[in-house]
C-alpha cells in the first residue's frame, strides 16, 4: 500500500468510526465501543507509518482538483512533511487513550454513543488539518472542530453551566475566524491557489500584498481556536465539558490547531516584522496572564485549563521568533503531559465527588484512594513545572533557547524586540507555572480533615492509560531532542547553559516559595474553626452515583460541575498558598481579570441593545405599516358586508333604484341637459 493511501486512511478511519457509531448507536449498541476504539487505534498505526515512511525526507505530496471554481481551484491536496508526520502521531495517540479511557469513565453514560462518534469526529477533523495541503480543505476540518467542541462541550446540557460554556466557545472562535476566512481568501487570491506550497511560494517571491494585514488577520483566528490573548476566554469555561472531552481539546486537536497552522505557513508572517512582533507581546501576555490566574484558580480542571493557555503562549512565543521546531517539539511534549493531567483530573473528581481544590485540601488519604492518579499525575505535574530531567524541561528550554538566540541577535528570524518579550516572559511564567503546579499538588493530596471516600480501584482502561501516557511525559523530550531536527528545520534544540540555569532555578523557586507558603497557610487555617466537613452522601446525587466502586465517573463529574463552590463556607479559612502569594491580586485573577465583564460592556451589552432596538423597530415601526396596510382592504370589507343583509326585498328595491338612476341618467345626458 502507497504512503499516499495509508495517508488518506488516517482521517478517513475515524470519519468511517464516526458514522458507524451513530447509525448503529441504538440498534446495536454493542459494537459502539469497538467503533470508537478501533478507528483511532487503527489510525494511530497508520500515522505511525506514514511518520516512519516519511522519515523527516522530503515532504508526501499529492493533489487532485476538488472542483472547478472558475478562479482560484480548490484541491484535495496531502503535505506531509516532519512536522505534520509527527502531528498526526500525537493526534491519533491522545485521541485512542481518550477513546479507551472513555469506555470506563463513561460506561453508564446514556448519550456514549453520540459522545464517541463526535470524538471520533473531532479527530478526524483535527487529521485533516494536519496533512491537508490546501487551505481551504484544512479551513473544513478547522469549522467542523468548531462545531464538534460545541457539542462536546455541552454534553452535560442539562446544567446551565454546560449549556452557556458550549455557546461561548462557539462564538468567540467564530469571532476569530471571519478575519480568519478574510486572510485565507486573500493569500489565495493573491497566491492564485489555496495549495500549501504555492503560498509559500508566492511569499518567497514577494508576490504577497499587504503582508502585515493579511497576517494579523490570520492571527485572529489563531488566537481565537488556540485560546490567546484576548480570545481565550472560552476555554476555562470549557471545562464544563467531560473530562476526556478537555483532554482531548487541550492537548491534541482544538487549540493545537492554531500553532499548527502559524508553523505550517510562517514565511507568511516572518514576511512582517510587526507580526511577528504582535505575535510576541500576544505570547507573552497570554504566558504571564494565566500564569497568575491559574494560581487564583479552585476548580482543579480550571487550573489545568489555564495552563494550557501558558503553554500554547510558548508555542506561539516559539514562533514570534520564527523556530517552528522549538514550537512543534513544545507541541508534542505537551500534548503528552497534558492529556496525563486532564485524565488524571478526572479519576480525582470521580474519588472526591468535587472538583474544589479547596474541598480536596480538606480531605486526609485522597492520594491512596487514587493511587495510579497520584504517581501518573505528579509525573505529569513535573512535566508541567519543566523540573529536568521530564519531557516539560527539554521543550521548554528549547523555546527559550531559541528566545535567547533571537534578542542576543545570533539570528536574524525575527527582531530583537520579539526575542527578549519572549524570553522575559517565558523565564517569569516558568516561576508561575511551578508555583500553581506545587500550589494544585498540594492541595490535591496533602489535605487534612475528612476521610476521603474509598471507591475501590478505578477501572482498567482508565488506569492503563494514565500510565501510558506517564511514559512520553517523563522521556520524550530527553529522547527527542536531539533527532527531531532532522524532522524539522534543522535547528538545535538542545537545552542552552544560561536559560537552562534560569528557567529551572526559578521553577525550583516558584516550587519551594508555594510550598513554604503553604505550610504557613496551613498553619493558620488551623487556628480557624472550619466549618463541619461535607458528608459525601453519593446516593443524593440524583439517584445514582458513585456509591460503590462500579459507579460512573461522568455522573460524579457532571454534579460537581453543577455544584462547584465553596465547600466549606469561608473559603479564606481553606489552605490556600495562591491567596496569600497574589495578595490584593488574588481576586482579579480569579475572574479571569475581568476580562469578560469587559467584553460584555464592550460588545455583549451593544450587541443586546442593538438587538432590542431592531425588535422595538420590527414591532412598532414595521408592524405597524403592515397593520396599517390591512386596515383600509379590512374598513371596505366592513362597508361592503354591511350591504349583504341576505334580505330579498332590499336586494330587489337597491335593484329597482339602482334601475331608475341609470334610466334617469341616460335620459339627461341624452336630452344634453
Amino acid at each position: 500500500m502507497t504512503t499516499t493511501t495509508l495517508a488518506v486512511l488516517v482521517p478517513l478511519l475515524p470519519f468511517l468510526g464516526a458514522a458507524a457509531g451513530l447509525l448503529l448507536g441504538r440498534t446495536a449498541p454493542g459494537f459502539v465501543r469497538p467503533l470508537a476504539v478501533l478507528p483511532a487505534l487503527a489510525a494511530l498505526v497508520l500515522a505511525a507509518l506514514v511518520a516512519v515512511r516519511q522519515g523527516g525526507g522530503p515532504p508526501i505530496a499529492a493533489h487532485t482538483e476538488l472542483t472547478p471554481t472558475g478562479s482560484v481551484p480548490i484541491e484535495l491536496s496531502l503535505d506531509i512533511d516532519g512536522f505534520a508526520a509527527l502531528v498526526a502521531v500525537l493526534v491519533a495517540f491522545v485521541a485512542t487513550c481518550v477513546q479507551i479511557y472513555s469506555t470506563g469513565y463513561l460506561r453508564d453514560d446514556p448519550r456514549y454513543p453520540s459522545y464517541a462518534a463526535l470524538v471520533s469526529l473531532f479527530t478526524s477533523a483535527m487529521l485533516v488539518v494536519v496533512y491537508s495541503g490546501d487551505l481551504i480543505v484544512l479551513l473544513v476540518g478547522w469549522e467542523v472542530m468548531g462545531i464538534c467542541s460545541y457539542f462536546l462541550v455541552g454534553h452535560y446540557w442539562e446544567t446551565p453551566e454546560a449549556r452557556a460554556a458550549s455557546l461561548k466557545a462557539f462564538l468567540v472562535t467564530k469571532l476569530g475566524d471571519v478575519p480568519f476566512l478574510i486572510g485565507l481568501f486573500a493569500l489565495g487570491t493573491a497566491a492564485g491557489s489555496f495549495q500549501i506550497t504555492r503560498v509559500l511560494g508566492a511569499v518567497a517571491g514577494g508576490g504577497i500584498d499587504h503582508p502585515t494585514l493579511v497576517a494579523l488577520l490570520l492571527l485572529a483566528g489563531v488566537a481565537g481556536k488556540s485560546a490567546q490573548f484576548p480570545l481565550h476566554t472560552w476555554l476555562p469555561d470549557a471545562m464544563a465539558g467531560p473530562t476526556p472531552v478537555s483532554a482531548l481539546i487541550h492537548a491534541a486537536t482544538m487549540v493545537a490547531a492554531g500553532v499548527y497552522f502559524v508553523a505550517r505557513l510562517l514565511p507568511v508572517f516572518e514576511a512582517s516584522q510587526a507580526a511577528m512582533v504582535v505575535l510576541a507581546v500576544m505570547a507573552a501576555v497570554t504566558m504571564t496572564g494565566s500564569g497568575l490566574a491559574a494560581l487564583a484558580q479552585d476548580d482543579i480542571k480550571r487550573v489545568l485549563a489555564y495552563s494550557t493557555i501558558g503553554q500554547l503562549g510558548y508555542m506561539t512565543g516559539a514562533l514570534a521568533v520564527g523556530d517552528r521546531g522549538a514550537a512543534v517539539f513544545h507541541l508534542l511534549s505537551h500534548g503528552a503531559f497534558k492529556a496525563l493531567l486532564f485524565l488524571a483530573a478526572g479519576v480525582i473528581i470521580h474519588a472526591a465527588g468535587t472538583n474544589s481544590l479547596a474541598a480536596m485540601s480538606r480531605m486526609s488519604h485522597l492520594r491512596d484512594r487514587v493511587p495510579d492518579a497520584y504517581w501518573t499525575m505528579t509525573v505529569a505535574l513535573l512535566a508541567l513545572a519543566a523540573v529536568p530531567p521530564f519531557s516539560g524541561f527539554f521543550s521548554k528550554e528549547s523555546v527559550l533557547g531559541a528566545a535567547e538566540h533571537v534578542a542576543t541577535g545570533h539570528t536574524g528570524h525575527a527582531p530583537g524586540a520579539a526575542g527578549w518579550t519572549v524570553l522575559v516572559a517565558g523565564l517569569l511564567t516558568a516561576l508561575l507555572t511551578a508555583a500553581y503546579a506545587t500550589r494544585l499538588w498540594l492541595l490535591a493530596f496533602r489535605g487534612k480533615g475528612a476521610e476521603a471516600p474509598d471507591h475501590g480501584r478505578q477501572p482498567l482502561t482508565m488506569t492503563v492509560v494514565l500510565w501510558v501516557l506517564a511514559v512520553p511525559s517523563l522521556a520524550f523530550g530527553g529522547l527527542a531532542y536531539r533527532s527531531l531536527p532532522a524532522w524539522f528545520d534543522g535547528r538545535d534544540l538542545t537545552p542552552t547553559l544560561l536559560t537552562s540555569v534560569l528557567g529551572t532555578g526559578l521553577a525550583l523557586v516558584g516550587g519551594l516559595v508555594t510550598y513554604g507558603t503553604w505550610q504557613r497557610t496551613r498553619a493558620l487555617a488551623a487556628r480557624v474553626p472550619a466549618a463541619p466537613a461535607p458528608s459525601f452522601e453519593w446516593e443524593s446525587l440524583q439517584g445514582e452515583a458513585a456509591a460503590h466502586p462500579e459507579g460512573d465517573a461522568s455522573l460524579v463529574e457532571a454534579h460537581a460541575l453543577a455544584d462547584h463552590g465553596p465547600a466549606y463556607g469561608e473559603l479564606a479559612h481553606a489552605p490556600d498558598p495562591g491567596r496569600l502569594l497574589l495578595g490584593p491580586l488574588y481576586r482579579h485573577a480569579a475572574v479571569g481579570f475581568h476580562l469578560d465583564a469587559v467584553y460584555s460592556v464592550l460588545f455583549v451589552r451593544p450587541v443586546q441593545a442593538g438587538a432590542s432596538l431592531v425588535r422595538f423597530l420590527d414591532s412598532a415601526v414595521v408592524d405597524t405599516y403592515v397593520r396599517g396596510a390591512a386596515a383600509l382592504p379590512r374598513l371596505l370589507g366592513a362597508a361592503v358586508r354591511r350591504a349583504q343583509t341576505g334580505n330579498v326585498q332590499t336586494y330587489v328595491s337597491a335593484l329597482l333604484a339602482g334601475a331608475v338612476v341609470l334610466t334617469v341618467t341616460v335620459l339627461l345626458v341624452a336630452t344634453g341637459a
